[in-house]
């Protein structure tokens, strides 16, 4: 059984070492919800990600408030959302005080200049999870084509993310059966 306590201490953990943003915060929600906790699977992370990811809004308070409402309905909702946000609404107020006191330590300059590469790695790992994940399930072939065709929509056309989320999204709930059913109509 779930309780709210775990939810919140979940949440503002991530809330707190979720350093840069949303997105680097997925591997740690991963983390927490996936891999300590057993709260979803693989499948309904990375669906809960793909539709995060196509929604506006800040990327962890949506994944946040979804989680908490699937495990514990509105009382979990509110418990993850205030978790993640509150924490890290008092310390940016402290870290800006104590950075612009110390703007112009070395020290201070190099260890914000090294939490990049850190991120990095962390989102590199996901990433190759996922298409490892997506070789298992979609095969060798169709995951390099629509890795490939990703990387050129999204790098050289310069397409916005949501916008292949929502075409996947479309191809997953275009009716197969009708078309098989034309198909075979007209064999």
């Amino acid at each position: 059984m779930t309780h709210l306590r775990a939810i919140a201490l979940s949440f503002f953990k991530i809330g707190m070492l979720g350093y840069g943003g949303g997105p680097s915060s997925i591997p740690l929600v991963y983390q927490e919800v996936v891999i300590k906790h057993k709260w979803l699977d693989e499948n309904q992370f990375s669906d809960i990600l793909a539709l995060s990811n196509a929604l506006p809004g800040p990327l962890l308070t949506k994944m946040a408030g979804y989680i908490g409402f699937r495990l514990k309905g509105i009382r979990g909702l509110f418990t993850a959302i205030l978790a993640c946000v509150l924490p890290t609404v008092f310390l940016i107020i402290m870290l800006l005080v104590f950075f612009k006191t110390f703007q112009d330590n070395a020290f201070i300059q190099g260890m914000t200049k090294a939490v990049g590469p850190v991120i990095g790695v962390m989102l590199g790992v996901m990433a190759w999870q996922f298409a490892k994940k997506g070789h298992d399930v979609l095969g060798r072939a169709q995951n390099l084509i629509i890795l490939g065709g990703s990387a050129f929509f999204i790098f050289v056309l310069n397409w916005h993310p949501a916008i292949l989320i929502a075409a996947c999204i479309a191809v997953a709930l275009y009716p197969r059966d009708h078309h098989r059913e034309k198909g075979g109509a007209s064999s």
